[in-house]
């Protein structure tokens, strides 16, 4: 029997539980498409509520990333009002597939890699779970990298003949992804236990060189002034307005199709809603402005330019100490956004590829190996270049995912999935879904052209636009509507024929 039937705890929640459950397990366990770290989990297994969401992404976006958001929008010629409302505006608008792909996580208690299975097929699933890992992967490499940039300058300042030692970053990078491996072998607990008390470290330090710039600017509205004086591009806001949000949009538009990985624990929908509609614009807006005040502070205060905390605090402050730990900070914020928003979802998503072979453990070292092979000191070299090519690329690829499994859910399927059927083959559900895959090629293809435009150009800003750069320019704004538009058709066409709920494999 589900658990689905009284209200509070378990509340929207269709799982089975006692020996229904255990029997459940059973008719699967031995399926291909099953590990237990795959398993649904049970209403009385669930103790993430609203307030562990919002810590999640506080933490999450409390990083060097985001901090650094801004730059690359005001570096191509906007103002600091322009890139706040741009940065909020994307991120008020991928909230919404954010909250309906995290609905099913809590209502079947099932990860990524299990609830595309419904949309995509068991088998084509894979395909759409891989390009969502692969990014997890790149963004892993980045947020290590800049991790290990802070390891470095902790080992520099107590031994000053650390820079001297030939390629001493790439060392840092190898210990604190060796570190960072082993801790994430933990798996959910560890990440829960990590925000727990990452948040609240991440926020004091976040309004600590808000409380310098205040001081040391004489004030709010002298240091955003000065921030006209660090706009280097001459693009207008009507030029930059859709990439930007696009781009920003694609920030998070990894975690709108993975966001189950984190739900299934949630103890109602409700505690998902709060907990992210809460804790995702206002921590990424919040981090993003004190990342331009405190820039446009150290303008005014040092004749500099520097976006990084890691290479503005040694001007803040000659104090070891102080040093030491505003970068062991940098460095936990790494570490939090990577165990939540890099690791979960990929680790996942490989071990979907063979569940009986590759553990949750056994995703992770993957998923740091690709990490690797993936340069991230590359990806992330080129302020502008890192927003308009790598932001809107992958968004743009991740929209079209995003819109087939929120168009199959809540509009084909009406919120109903067969529990048992997304983990055996050849029953309720395709094996590949050529819908779901015709939609996301059809969107996806008209934009690359303009990918490979913005890509071989310096700052991914074309100086001349054609009918090709302005359909890369929208990004996930463009991906999203056409891919969910042409698979509802498409879906509708064979529902004709065809009950969607009883197709073969």
């Amino acid at each position: 029997m589900g658990e689905k039937q009284t209200g509070g705890r378990t509340h929207n929640i269709t799982v089975p539980s006692g020996a229904a459950y255990e029997a459940l397990i059973a008719r699967v366990r031995n399926s291909p498409l099953y590990n237990d770290d795959l398993r649904p989990i049970r209403a009385s297994e669930r103790d993430w509520h609203g307030w562990n969401i919002l810590f999640l992404w506080i933490s999450m976006s409390i990083v060097l990333t985001t901090y650094t958001l801004a730059s690359g929008l005001i570096e191509a010629g906007m103002t600091w009002q322009e890139a706040i409302f741009t940065i909020g505006l994307g991120n008020v608008i991928v909230l919404i597939p954010m909250v309906l792909n995290a609905y099913a996580g809590v209502k079947y208690g099932i990860p990524f890699p299990v609830f595309v299975r419904s949309s995509f097929g068991t088998s084509g699933a894979k395909v759409a779970a891989m390009a969502r890992g692969l990014v997890a992967c790149g963004w892993f490499g980045i947020q290590t990298w800049l991790g290990a940039l802070a390891l470095s300058g902790i080992v520099g300042r107590l031994w000053p003949a650390w820079q001297h030692v030939a390629g001493h970053e790439f060392i840092a990078f190898g210990i604190f992804w060796a570190f960072e491996m082993a801790i994430m072998a933990g798996g959910i607990e560890a990440i829960r236990s990590l925000q727990r008390w990452a948040a609240p470290l991440l926020m004091a330090v976040l309004l600590a060189l808000f409380g310098w710039a205040v001081s040391a600017g004489g004030g709010l509205s002298a240091s955003l002034a000065a921030s006209d004086h660090i706009v280097h591009g001459t693009h207008s806001f009507a030029q930059l307005f859709w990439p930007s949000l696009a781009a920003n949009i694609g920030y998070w538009a990894t975690l709108s199709l993975n966001i189950p990985d984190f739900t299934r624990y949630a103890t109602s929908q409700r505690a998902q809603f709060f907990g992210q509609a809460i804790g995702l614009p206002i921590g990424m807006m919040a981090t993003s402005f004190v990342g331009i005040f405190v820039t446009a502070t150290a303008f005014m205060v040092f004749h500099k330019v520097i976006w990084n905390p890691i290479d503005l605090v040694p001007y803040i402050t000659p104090n070891a100490f102080v040093l030491v730990v505003a970068l062991v900070a940098v460095m936990v914020a790494q570490l939090s956004i990577n165990m939540a928003a890099n690791v979960v979802s990929p680790a996942n998503d490989i071990s979907n590829l063979a569940p009986h072979l590759i553990s949750f453990r056994g995703g992770v070292l993957i998923t740091g190996i690709i990490g690797i092979l993936m340069q991230p000191w590359y990806l992330i070299g080129n302020a502008a270049a890192y927003v308009f090519t790598w932001l809107s690329g992958y968004g743009s690829l991740l929209g079209a995912v995003g819109a087939v499994m929120i168009v199959d859910y809540w509009i084909i399927r009406s919120k109903t999935l067969d529990l048992e059927s997304l983990y055996l083959e050849q029953r309720k559900y395709l094996k590949w879904n050529m819908s779901a895959m015709i939609a996301v090629i059809a969107s996806v293809v008209p934009m690359l052209p303009g990918f490979v435009i913005a890509s071989t150009t310096p700052g991914g800003i074309p100086a001349h636009e054609t009918i090709l750069t302005e359909i890369y320019s929208f990004g996930w704004i463009w991906s999203f509507p056409v891919a969910g538009i042409i698979y509802y058709l498409l879906e509708w066409r064979r529902a004709r024929g065809v009950d969607l709920s009883s197709s073969p494999a």
